[in-house]
């Protein structure tokens, strides 16, 4: 299909990002799109990703889309969604869902928090027209040990902690890698505007994310601190995401130490001082659709 970056028509695909969609595509003369509002379920690759297409679309194969039968809210179609997606443990191992989607048991009926739940929608002044570009080309490799001094968490009585006011910060895939507040020592604590590693855990290892305020690494995680440049959490949600391109190496049960998240590479945007150009990592992150709302 011809991509227009100004067109109102989005195109999905199996991945489990961006609410699937991956580009924005020309009407096609004899096909005409799905309207808005249909859920849309990956079949494979990441599958029973599921999302509420907010705006009219084509889908890729393997894609199957689904029309609520009656009359629902937002609010009830993203639950359902949610239920979905809780089963895509039982596709762990290549399986695909194209004869089995229909089998999943979904609940007859929505809570009523969530019918009664108002969602605000979120806007945004930024367009993928405003979003800088960049030259990968002229990015340098860079180890993490030279950029980010390490610090492994401490806690490791999880079970035994009450709960508080302070975020607990493991090796959890979801929810920016909090798996509950706590209340504890303060010599658990780590100060904030920092990064996060996973070290282990099935399906987390090198699960990354920017914390923005203090909070209790478990002894799962390793925190992240800038040595020569100041970090924020636009250049850390950049960094971040180059971070996670490292998840496909520990797939198969391995665990990554300090030492060689120390002697990992991460290829960043570079300074003319040779340092990771920090300005331009956050002005990209600000071009961004919804870099506004940060």
């Amino acid at each position: 299909m011809e991509v227009s970056k100004t067109s109102n028509i989005n195109f999905v695909s199996r991945t489990s990002q961006n609410n699937g969609v991956v580009e924005q595509v020309i009407a096609d003369n004899e096909i005409e799109p799905f309207p808005a509002g249909y859920i849309t379920v990956a079949l494979g690759g990441s599958v029973l990703s599921a999302f509420v297409q907010t705006k009219p679309f084509y889908t890729a194969f393997h894609i199957m889309v689904l029309k609520p039968n009656k009359e629902m809210s937002l609010a009830e179609k993203l639950y359902y969604c949610m239920c979905i997606k809780a089963n895509a443990y039982r596709y762990n191992y290549g399986r695909q869902a194209n004869k089995t989607l229909k089998d999943i048991a979904l609940p007859d009926s929505v809570p009523k928090s969530v019918i009664n739940t108002f969602i605000m929608p979120i806007s945004t002044k930024m367009s993928v027209k405003n979003a800088l570009e960049f030259d990968v080309k002229k990015w340098s490799y860079f180890e993490i040990g030279n950029l980010f001094s390490l610090q492994r968490g401490k806690m490791s009585n999880i079970s035994e902690c009450e709960n508080g006011n302070i975020p607990l910060v493991t090796a959890f895939t979801q929810n920016n890698g909090v798996r509950k507040h706590i209340g504890c020592d303060e010599s658990y604590y780590s100060k904030g505007n920092c990064i996060i590693v996973a070290n282990t855990g099935q399906g987390s290892v090198f699960r990354t994310f920017y914390q923005p305020s203090t909070f209790v690494p478990s002894n799962n995680v390793t925190c992240l601190y800038p040595i020569d440049f100041k970090l924020n959490k636009y250049i850390g949600l950049f960094i971040a995401t180059l971070c996670r391109l490292e998840i496909p190496r520990y797939s198969y049960g391995r665990i990554v130490n300090n030492v060689q998240l120390s002697k990992t590479v991460i290829k960043l945007p570079v300074a003319k001082n040779g340092l990771p150009d920090c300005a331009y990592m956050e002005n990209y992150i600000k071009s961004l659709p919804y870099g506004d709302r940060i």
